[in-house]
């Protein structure tokens, strides 16, 4: 009888077990599962803002060498500012870490660049809203 108690405790100590051993089980699986979603996600999430800000920095490149071109034949002093403005701007934009979007910097240099571009725009008189620019060219049609 002892053989048959000693087994009966070995049956529920294997029932204790598997329950841990499951519930441990279970979490290393959601914690694998929840690390490969959020890695996922935090991809897809970078790849997005990563675009994003390289759509703003693309259009604020372009819009400076477009006005400069514009301006390069004018010699009065009004066009003279504009010009060193837009050469500031296109040098904010050569200086930034695009290679780094990790750089603790390139956020600051975000913010010199939109108020840069603020500047020129209100300079030329023009919108400061890029996202309006970027639309009126979506419908063109060549």
């Amino acid at each position: 009888m002892a053989d048959g108690r000693q087994e009966a405790d070995e049956l529920f100590d294997r029932i204790l077990l598997a329950d841990e051993r499951f519930r441990g089980e279970g979490y290393q699986e959601g914690f694998e599962r929840g690390t490969a979603r959020g890695l996922q996600n935090g991809r897809r999430h970078g790849a997005s803002h990563g675009a994003k800000l390289s759509s703003e920095i693309s259009f604020y490149h372009g819009f400076a060498v477009t006005w400069r071109s514009l301006l390069e034949g004018n010699a009065d002093d009004r066009s003279r500012k504009r010009l060193k403005a837009l050469e500031a701007l296109l040098n904010l934009i050569q200086r930034s870490p695009l290679e780094d979007p990790q750089s603790v910097k390139l956020q600051e240099d975000m913010e010199k660049l939109r108020a840069k571009f603020r500047q020129v725009c209100s300079m030329l008189n023009v919108s400061t809203d890029f996202k309006e620019y970027i639309k009126t060219a979506e419908g063109t049609s060549f």
